[in-house]
């Protein structure tokens, strides 16, 4: 495996949950001063041999679904690979890579079908959550991406940050929590 993927893999082992899903500029810097160029790399194209097996898609994926939400954080940039990232993941899924990778690392397999503003690859999220790594909290946030899709044809969180406009529907909508509001009310 490639030594990039190898520690992109190994950076974000050692971050766990705490770092993957809390909100920290200290976090975010240390990722863009690490691995923004890399990035720069992968949305390029440079790294499409990295396809070829299971750690190194998984290392690509992270670069492109999840690094980028970090390092432009309430950016429209931050979703500027996900459709890279879901290509990746949905060539990886095909090959069953994600059967090769154990634990927690797995989930980010399938998280470009949860971030896409797709119906399709939400029901894929859902999916994959529900077979192929089962018995996890990541069930509940794939139906709630899921419903949110289902309600507005998109994530109306993001419109700010990608210039869009909201609905009156949807500013209701955040008003009340956003995400939030999805996930408390979403059955468990």
């Amino acid at each position: 495996m490639d030594k990039l993927a190898e520690e992109i893999l190994d950076f974000w082992t050692d971050a766990g949950m705490e770092g993957w899903y809390a909100v920290s500029a200290e976090f975010d810097d240390k990722i863009r001063s690490r691995y923004k160029d890399a990035w720069d790399d992968a949305v390029a194209g440079k790294f499409s041999d990295w396809k070829l097996e299971a750690k190194s898609s998984l290392a690509l994926i992270i670069l492109l679904d999840q690094f980028s939400r970090n390092m432009f954080r309430g950016e429209g940039t931050s979703f500027a690979s996900d459709r890279m990232a879901l290509c990746v993941a949905k060539k990886a899924l095909e090959r069953n890579f994600d059967k090769q990778v154990d634990g927690d690392m797995r989930q980010f397999f399938y998280l470009p079908f949860m971030h896409s503003e797709s119906l399709m690859d939400q029901d894929a999220a859902v999916r994959a959550f529900c077979t192929r790594m089962p018995g996890t909290g990541n069930l509940l946030h794939a139906r709630a991406h899921r419903q949110v899709i289902r309600d507005f044809g998109r994530f109306p969180y993001r419109n700010d940050a990608l210039g869009r406009e909201s609905t009156a529907k949807e500013v209701a909508y955040l008003d009340a929590g956003g995400y939030g509001f999805t996930l408390e009310n979403m059955d468990k």
